[in-house]
C-alpha cells in the first residue's frame, strides 16, 4: 500500500486546522499599528483614524429654519381661529435679523436663516395669508404647531460629541463632517508597507514579454502578481513588488529575508505545499515562526500563517483563485486589523439558492456566485458553474462567494445558504 501525503483532494484529513480556530489564531497574534501621522483631510480619505475626532462646535451653531416662512414665538399661536402678525424683519441664511421679536409679531425667513430673538416657530409661507393692503401684516390659524420647522443648535452634533471614533476608515461623507466642524487635519495611522512576490519558473511577467507574441510552451503569464497588486491597492497600503522569484530555495531565502526586513506584511503565492519544488514551505519553516500551514478551506487549503522577523507573512497558495480567496478571507481582514480597523470581518448575508451544489463534509468551502434579487424581493443565488481552483475568470463573473460551513454535505435548490457580497469585500 503507497503511503499517500495528503492533497487537495482528500475529503477528509484530521491534521487540517478548522477555519474558525485559524481566525481566532489570527487575530490572537496581531497587534495593530501604532505610528501615526498629521494630514490634511483633503489627503485622508480611505486613512483610518488613531484618535477619537471631537466636536468643540454645535452644528448647526444656532437654531435656523428648516422651512421658509415666519418665525414668532408658539405664545403667538392663537386657542382658537385666526390671529394677526405683524412682520418686523427678513432673516435670510448667513444674514440674521437682529429684531427682538415681541407679542403678535414675526420674522419673515428663510431656509437656514438663524431664528431670531423672541422666536420659536416656523409657519411655512403656505399656511400663512398675507394681507393684500398691507404686506407687513400676516394672518395664522390655530392649527400652527409649536416648534415646528426648527433646527435645533447641535441637532447635528453637540460640542462634546465624539463625531468620529479612533479606528474608523474615513470616507467622503466623514470629510465632508470634519470640513463642517472647521477640522482641516486629523491623526491618522500610517500606512501598512506590503511586500509582495511570486514563485514559479514557469511564470513570466507581462513586462518581460513583447506585445502580442505568445508564451512559449509550459509558460505562464504571473496573473497572480498582478491581482495582488490591485487588492492591494484598494486596501490604500504602500507596496513593495519584488517581482518573481525563481524555484530555487537560495533566491526564495533572499527574497523573504529582504521582504521581512521592509515591511509589516509579506505575501507570497505558489510554494506553500509539500511537493519537491514548494521552496516558500522550507524556507519559512526556517526563517519564520509557524502559526498554521493547512487549512480546513477550499479553496485555499496551503495556507501558511505566521511571523518573518518582525512583520506578518501569508504565504498563499499558487491556483489564482485559491489567492483572491485566502486574501479575502484572511489577508484583508488582517490588514485592516493592522492598520486600525474595528470592523473587519467580511459581510455575511443570507440568500436562498438556486443552484444544487456539491461539497463533501470536514471542509468550509467558498464558491463563486452570482447574487441578485428576485420579482418577488428575494435575495437569491445562484452558482457560476464549475469551481476548479485555475478558473480564475470565474471571480470575474462571480459578485459574491457562496459560504458552505465544514460540516454541510451539500446544498439542494431552495436552501438557505450565506453569501459574501463582493461589493464590500473586494476593495
Amino acid at each position: 500500500m503507497i503511503d499517500k501525503q495528503p492533497s487537495c483532494d482528500d475529503v477528509f484529513e484530521p491534521a487540517l486546522l478548522p477555519v474558525d480556530v485559524a481566525r481566532e489564531r489570527l487575530f490572537s497574534s496581531l497587534q495593530a499599528v501604532r505610528e501615526s501621522e498629521i494630514l490634511s483631510i483633503e489627503d485622508a480619505l480611505y486613512r483610518v483614524l488613531a484618535d477619537d475626532v471631537i466636536s468643540t462646535v454645535n452644528v448647526p451653531a444656532q437654531a435656523n429654519s428648516a422651512m421658509d416662512g415666519y418665525a414668532l414665538h408658539h405664545s403667538q399661536i392663537p386657542d382658537s381661529g385666526e390671529r394677526t402678525l405683524s412682520i418686523v424683519g427678513t432673516a435670510w441664511a448667513g444674514k440674521p435679523c437682529r429684531e427682538q421679536v415681541m407679542d403678535r409679531q414675526a420674522v419673515r425667513i428663510f431656509t437656514g436663516g438663524i431664528m431670531p430673538e423672541g422666536t420659536d416657530t416656523v409657519v411655512i409661507q403656505e399656511h400663512v395669508r398675507l394681507h393684500e393692503d398691507n404686506d407687513r401684516l400676516i394672518d395664522i390659524d390655530h392649527e400652527v404647531q409649536a416648534g415646528k420647522n426648527v433646527r435645533p443648535a447641535g441637532e447635528d452634533v453637540a460640542v462634546g460629541q465624539c463625531v468620529l471614533a479612533a479606528g474608523r476608515q474615513l470616507q467622503a461623507a466623514d470629510i465632508g463632517v470634519l470640513a463642517s466642524l472647521g477640522i482641516g487635519q486629523v491623526n491618522v495611522v500610517r500606512r501598512l508597507r506590503v511586500a509582495f512576490f511570486t514563485t514559479g519558473d514557469e511564470l513570466r511577467s507581462l513586462d518581460d514579454q513583447e506585445p502580442g507574441q505568445p508564451l512559449q510552451p509550459g509558460l505562464l503569464f504571473d496573473s497572480n502578481r498582478y491581482t495582488l497588486a490591485a487588492l492591494l491597492k484598494g486596501l490604500d497600503v504602500d507596496t513593495i513588488d519584488l517581482g518573481i522569484v525563481g524555484d530555487n530555495e537560495a533566491d526564495t531565502r533572499d527574497a523573504l529575508a529582504k521582504a521581512g526586513a521592509l515591511a509589516d506584511v509579506v505575501l507570497t503565492s505558489g510554494g506553500v505545499s509539500a511537493g519537491d519544488a514548494d521552496y516558500v514551505t522550507r524556507a519559512f519553516h526556517d526563517l519564520g515562526k509557524v502559526s498554521f500551514w493547512k487549512l480546513a478551506m477550499r479553496p485555499g487549503r496551503p495556507l501558511a500563517y505566521g511571523t518573518i522577523r518582525d512583520a506578518v507573512f501569508f504565504g498563499l497558495p499558487g491556483n489564482p483563485v485559491a489567492v483572491m480567496v485566502t486574501f479575502l478571507e484572511f489577508v484583508q481582514p488582517a490588514i485592516k486589523y493592522l492598520s486600525g480597523m474595528h470592523d473587519v470581518e467580511p459581510l455575511c448575508i443570507p440568500a436562498t439558492c438556486l443552484s444544487t451544489l456539491r461539497k463533501s463534509l470536514g471542509r468550509v468551502e467558498y464558491q463563486r456566485g452570482v447574487m441578485r434579487v428576485d420579482s418577488t424581493g428575494q435575495l437569491v443565488v445562484e452558482s457560476t458553474g464549475k469551481q476548479g481552483a485555475g478558473k480564475l475568470s470565474s471571480m470575474s463573473v462571480a459578485n459574491c462567494l457562496i459560504v458552505i460551513d465544514a460540516d454541510v454535505d451539500g446544498v439542494k435548490s431552495g436552501d438557505r445558504v450565506m453569501v459574501q457580497p463582493f461589493h464590500g469585500l473586494l476593495p
